[in-house]
């Protein structure tokens, strides 16, 4: 017996192609600015920081399709819709950006024990160009942000860049007033390790909901609440998943009282509403079994 709901809002889904397309314009913009800056003035942090801009364009793009693929309808082959596909590309965006912190703070450690000479005039100004770019990029993918981790995987990309340009600006001011070298790699490491922690939450939530672990629900309340109503013995083999970051999944055996099978409508609907409107649940699975079977199953069992 089952029922799925069909409540989950796809509000962030309809978020427009305009403001992604903007975007990542915007950040294909900086790339050719920043390289160009950088070659002139012979800055490897404008160079490095032009190729964080390339990532964000593809991952902003990315993150585009994925929703866009998201959108399909269920069919014979992929009966759970493709939902998950922004699930992917969060733990793809996510993870570059991971790895590529990593390697700015390893950088960073380089720069301290051996300072480069950076020409600050220049720095300032492709860094303030950067800077307004990057903004506006950010500021077009916030709202979304708070309520789907696939955007939140760009944001943060967008956002770590914004970051980076507003170091890199006080960097070259820091250079040309007071020629002070350090600042800049100071900067890279505190962007570094915010990135690296924003990022790693998005790594591990994804990787969660690709290895199907566990909504986190009160199992104990849950057993509970089901087995107070009326002809319910036991709650056992329940499962829990997530579809993706807001879909839950619910599967269960219910032993009942003998009963006829006409009169377990209500008890599901019952069922349902307990699961739907106290714990969130989507989708839900439930076999009905007589007193008969063995009711010492524990909720987990098989």
């Amino acid at each position: 017996m089952e029922s799925h709901s069909h409540n989950h809002s796809h509000d962030v889904l309809e978020m427009s192609g305009t403001r992604i397309l903007i975007t990542v314009l915007l950040n294909l913009f900086i790339t050719i600015a920043e390289l160009i800056g950088g070659l002139i003035a012979h800055s490897l942090s404008l160079i490095s920081d032009s190729l964080h801009n390339f990532s964000d364009a593809i991952s902003v793009s990315l993150t585009y399709f994925a929703i866009k693929i998201s959108k399909k309808d269920r069919n014979i082959k992929m009966t759970y819709g493709y939902k998950r596909v922004q699930i992917i590309v969060a733990f793809i965006n996510s993870s570059v950006l991971f790895i590529i912190s990593i390697f700015l703070v390893i950088e960073a450690v380089e720069r301290f024990r051996n300072p480069e000479e950076i020409k600050g005039t220049l720095m300032i100004i492709v860094a303030s160009i950067g800077l307004v770019a990057n903004i506006i990029g950010v500021l077009l993918l916030e709202r979304d942000s708070h309520d789907n981790m696939n955007i939140k995987s760009s944001y943060l990309h967008l956002l770590s860049d914004a970051i980076s340009s507003i170091g890199v600006l006080i960097g070259g001011i820091a250079i040309k007033v007071w020629s002070i070298f350090w600042i800049d790699p100071l900067v890279t490491i505190l962007i570094a390790l915010y990135i690296v922690k924003e990022t790693w939450h998005i790594i591990k939530k994804s990787i969660d909901i690709l290895m199907q672990s566990s909504a986190d629900l009160d199992y104990p309340k849950l057993k509970s609440d089901i087995e107070e109503i009326k002809d319910i013995i036991n709650i056992h083999h329940v499962h829990t998943w997530l579809g993706d970051e807001k879909t839950i999944y619910f599967e269960a055996h219910v032993v009942l009282e003998n009963i006829l099978i006409s009169e377990t409508k209500p008890i599901l609907e019952e069922i349902e509403e307990i699961l739907k409107n106290h714990y969130g649940v989507n989708h839900i699975t439930i076999q009905f079994e007589s007193e008969k079977v063995d009711c010492s199953k524990k909720m987990f069992n098989k």
